[in-house]
């Protein structure tokens, strides 16, 4: 689910940057780029999968 929230992150600032469309400084290209690492590096990290090792019984 994060990974899906990077890639649309990563598009916008893709449309932003290509259309060079002028925004406010908070929404900037550079802006959505650096939420959608953030997001992307939280998937990677494994926030929001669901589930926890610790919590796993076999």
């Amino acid at each position: 689910m994060l990974a899906i929230i990077s890639a649309i992150l990563f598009f916008v600032a893709f449309l932003i940057n290509a259309a060079e469309i002028s925004t406010n400084d908070a929404f900037s290209s550079t802006n959505v780029m650096l939420l959608g690492l953030t997001v992307l590096a939280l998937h990677l990290a494994g926030v929001g999968t669901g589930w926890s090792a610790r919590g796993r019984r076999r």
